[in-house]
């Protein structure tokens, strides 16, 4: 497929900066002679951390009573802890000098073996918080391939858990313990044969570490001396609740634990129950702040209408070209066809969502994280917990589903302490009441003007386009189902009513003078159908009607 360049009436300066207002495992065949022997002496402060028996209405209250707002909190160095000389050495070669919050109260606590309960914003620095008390633990107990696994971590998404084994990595470089990965999407067999082996810390997604857990016979996990669970609350909302229940029950039960979530939800709650057993200390960094994003983040949001959407973003990708920007969109088919459309128009971009095979995942992944500028469109499979540095923009082009989305949005910039970022929100006129659950969250935006004037005008060029060219016709007509589907199945349908689309204006958006005629279905195994009358809005260009019902909330969004 060739390239081309839309000619915009309005110029762009690209120069500008956009203002509107396979190595999945790690064998060594040494053992560690000269590992430290016994437990941390490091003392826990009991200002900073409170021990939590259970989840009651009574013990929710002394949490909130006997928690710190870090008022004598000072840069606590990572040498002021006793590491080992391997594990100081690798800190040393990391360029980290100071912990942030939530490691300098986690990491002393956990190195003495206590429970922990978390809970911090996204771009805390909670990876090290448990992977350095992990290092430290394998390495203090010289664990060694043939006594099996010592340390899982648990995370939901298979990029998540190849971040956290790029960074274990890096602190084991200097240490002689085994360390890999398990996903979905993976070779299964070449993990079995590692895991017969001996990998002392495993990073795993769910429903693989199950499946290990159950089915490879020499897989062997009775001296598990540590469990961490990551994302807690992600990975119960995209549905692996009834695999971490068997997980926990298969798992041996005298163990630390650790458990990292964003946010408490009852479910969390459920969970921590059952796998944290020990009293364990509940350290929250962020309960008396008053806004639940980084203070660094600049956050706004655009009114635009449905018809002038594309046109503004493609005139805001044309001027950061030299950025480095994350687009989220609704679905997996939008991110293709707007990916394939930019790409087409020589505005180069990644794409990341869940319907591309692993490797092309990973290969994505890591080119945007290594590159110093570029642009990335995703679907919330990039949303949560995933470390990449630099990023100078976030823009949600499709809102978001709750506050908590949004929040693990544009956390993918504005990372740790002294970082900054910007993010930008696209809202329809009808949409501004996603604002009052945004203020309601602490989450403070303010509002960006753009002039129409300075818009790129390239929306003959694009009808034209999207009429001549069939793969792209055909593109667009899956991301625009796709986009309705997605919009239909919104958790807040007041604010996000399908029925008050206008399907014409909409339909423009995707590069169509009419609106395609499509019929919708929610859910592979749902019967109810959203049935849209185009024959209608190619007629009046508004009138249309939606028929739609879904009883399955808004936790699983990415539709095909």
């Amino acid at each position: 497929m060739g390239k081309r360049k839309f000619k915009e009436e309005e110029q762009v300066d690209s120069n500008s900066e956009g203002n509107i207002s396979e190595t999945c495992f790690s064998d060594n065949d040494e053992y560690l002679e000269n590992s430290n022997d016994g437990e941390s002496q490091t003392k826990q402060d009991d200002e900073t951390v409170q021990v939590v028996g259970d989840f009651s209405k009574e013990s929710k209250e002394l949490q909130l009573e006997s928690a710190k707002d870090f008022e004598d909190y000072e840069k606590k160095k990572f040498s002021a802890v006793d590491f080992t000389e391997s594990t100081m050495k690798a800190i040393e070669d990391m360029k980290f000098e100071y912990m942030t919050q939530v490691q300098a109260r986690c990491i002393p606590p956990a190195l003495t073996g206590r429970d922990i309960l978390g809970a911090a914003k996204t771009g805390s620095g909670k990876t090290l918080a448990f992977l350095l008390p992990a290092v430290e633990l394998l390495s203090r107990t010289k664990f060694k391939p043939r006594n099996g696994t010592g340390v899982i971590i648990i995370t939901p998404t298979r990029e998540l858990a190849l971040q956290i084994f790029s960074v274990a990595k890096e602190l084991f470089k200097y240490h002689n313990q085994t360390f890999g990965v398990v996903m979905g999407g993976a070779d299964r067999r070449g993990e079995a044969e590692k895991l017969t082996k001996g990998v002392s810390l495993l990073v795993a997604t769910p429903g693989r570490l199950l499946d290990h857990l159950q089915n490879t016979k020499g897989f062997l996990f009775k001296n598990l001396q540590m469990l961490i669970i990551d994302e807690a609350d992600r990975i119960l909302e995209v549905g692996f609740e009834q695999e971490m229940k068997q997980i926990l029950n298969i798992l041996p039960k005298e163990r630390q634990t650790m458990l990292f979530s964003a946010t408490q939800t009852t479910k969390v709650e459920d969970l921590a129950r059952l796998s944290l057993k020990r009293a364990p200390l509940y350290i929250n960094v962020d309960e008396n702040k008053e806004a639940a994003t980084n203070d660094k983040l600049e956050q706004g949001y655009v009114v635009c209408p449905s018809e002038q959407r594309f046109l503004l973003l493609f005139t805001f990708l044309k001027k950061n070209l030299k950025k480095k920007v994350i687009v989220f969109f609704s679905s997996c088919n939008s991110v293709k066809y707007h990916a394939e459309l930019l790409n087409y128009i020589d505005i180069p971009v990644l794409e990341l969502h869940g319907k591309q095979k692993q490797t092309k995942r990973t290969s994505t992944f890591f080119e945007f994280i290594n590159a110093e500028k570029g642009i990335l469109l995703c679907t919330d499979v990039a949303a949560r917990g995933l470390d990449i540095p630099a990023v100078d923009w976030i823009i949600q082009y499709d809102p978001p589903d709750d506050p908590r989305e949004y929040i693990h949005r544009v956390g993918r910039t504005a990372r740790g302490e002294n970082a900054s970022g910007k993010a930008l929100l696209f809202l329809l006129p009808s949409e501004l009441g996603f604002l009052r659950f945004l203020k309601n969250a602490k989450v403070p935006l303010n509002e960006y003007q753009f002039p129409t004037n300075k818009i790129a005008n390239v929306q003959i060029q694009l009808e034209k386009l999207i009429s001549k060219n069939f793969y792209l016709n055909k593109s667009a007509k899956d991301g625009y189902r796709s986009y309705l589907l997605a919009y239909a199945s919104h958790g807040l349908k007041k604010i996000f009513n399908v029925n008050q689309l206008d399907l014409q204006q909409v339909a423009k958006a995707f590069g169509f003078t009419v609106p395609p005629t499509v019929q919708l279905t929610i859910g592979a195994s749902c019967k109810d159908k959203i049935y849209k009358g185009a024959k209608k809005a190619k007629m009046t260009g508004k009138e249309h009607y939606v028929k739609q019902k879904n009883n399955k909330g808004s936790d699983n969004r990415q539709w095909k």
